[in-house]
């Protein structure tokens, strides 16, 4: 749902030129320094690319999730790392609050992570619970006014940056499954949290994770989301299922990009006295992956603008994050098959961006856990 599409030209005008300008000629220092440069966050910030998704009443812009998608296809036609860092703010860092929060909740924390002034960061994933997320062993005890937390969290993205923690914890010991957790807002100053050294990661360089370790860590009551126990495995999956859609927005941004570059090689490099771009077998690689995209775009703003209608999008999310992300590994690979033996050397830049989206089909659920979400899905919708 664009709610002005005149702005929302202008907008995409900005970030197109963002991109660009100032992302894409800092792709390899970026990844050669592992860090992005300060002037360029800070111009994320003044462009407003942290308050994409915190409504405007709290200094954010408040996009529909369709223009949301717009502007994630936009952004990541520059390496996925620069979204990496905006990511967790704008998606599943911030929803949660703004989903389930209290009032209060809202006031305190969403005009900071609109602006960028804080970054959030969202602590799921454990050493033994990735996929099975309902099993999480973090515990919280309640004492007081207070909870004592304990547990360690893995894979934790721009946890090194994060000013805030929406962590999810087990309050119920008693209740093993879903129903035992609940959903916190730890400030990243609180004692008893500390961090393991960053991860070394096969791809996007420049984009931050490690282990968070909560050691006696004293959170207020108060900061429970919602001020309730036992609704944090709701409030993860609904901020999921809108991440899922976002995801499947950035795999078509890259995937977009990749297409270009190899196209344009396609077109300069000559073999057997012709374009490449004229055999029929490089053809056929372009052709398959501008349908393939053109399929994932569609997929993607139709769930957005479902969403965007109030429907329940939970399959239609799942089905966006699974085939946008095969499909984005899948241009990757035939757009360093088109680039040849220059695709495999780190000049050109296709071997990075080939390695940066294999993650695509792992995070925020991987490929095989959308394909049990949409056939459960399935069952329940034909047997109800």
């Amino acid at each position: 749902m664009i709610r002005d599409q005149e702005m929302m030209t202008a907008f995409l005008d900005t970030v197109s030129s963002f991109v660009r300008e100032d992302l894409i000629p800092s792709e390899e220092a970026v990844s050669e320094a592992d860090a992005i440069p300060e002037p360029i966050v800070k111009k994320m910030r003044d462009i407003g690319l942290f308050g994409l998704t915190v409504p405007e009443e709290f200094g954010g812009l408040g996009l529909t999730m369709e223009e949301e998608s717009l502007v994630m296809i936009e952004l990541c036609k520059a390496s996925p790392v620069f979204r990496s860092l905006i990511g967790t703010t704008v998606g599943i860092g911030s929803q949660g609050i703004l989903m389930d929060g209290t009032d209060e909740q809202k006031a305190d924390w969403l005009p900071r992570l609109a602006t960028g002034e804080v970054i959030a960061s969202f602590a799921l994933t454990e050493p033994g619970s990735g996929s099975d997320a309902a099993s999480i062993r973090t515990s919280a005890v309640r004492d007081g006014d207070d909870y004592v937390i304990n547990g360690t969290k893995r894979f934790i993205t721009n946890a090194p940056h994060a000013g805030v923690f929406t962590l999810m914890a087990r309050t119920n010991p008693e209740d093993k499954g879903a129903g035992g957790i609940s959903a916190f807002i730890v400030d990243a100053k609180t004692p008893g949290i500390s961090l393991g050294k960053n991860d070394k990661k096969m791809g996007q360089r420049g984009a931050h994770t490690c282990d968070v370790i909560f050691e006696d860590c004293r959170v207020p009551a108060s900061n429970i989301i919602g001020l309730k126990e036992g609704r944090g495995f709701k409030t993860a999956m609904k901020v999921l299922d809108k991440g899922r859609i976002h995801i499947g927005a950035v795999c078509v941004g890259v995937a977009e990009r990749m297409l270009d570059d190899a196209l344009n090689y396609a077109i300069e490099r000559k073999q057997f006295g012709q374009r490449i771009a004229d055999f029929q077998l490089v053809q056929a690689m372009l052709a398959d992956s501008k349908a393939e995209i053109y399929a994932a775009k569609c997929m993607v703003l139709d769930a957005a603008r479902r969403r965007d209608n109030g429907e329940d999008i939970s399959t239609e999310a799942a089905c966006c994050k699974m085939y946008a992300s095969e499909m984005c590994g899948r241009v990757a690979d035939r757009a360093v098959q088109i680039f040849g033996g220059a695709g495999y050397m780190a000049e050109y830049g296709i071997e990075r961006l080939y390695r940066d989206v294999r993650l695509f089909r792992i995070y925020e659920g991987t490929t095989q856990i959308q394909q049990i979400v949409i056939a459960r899905n399935m069952v329940r919708a034909a047997t109800a």
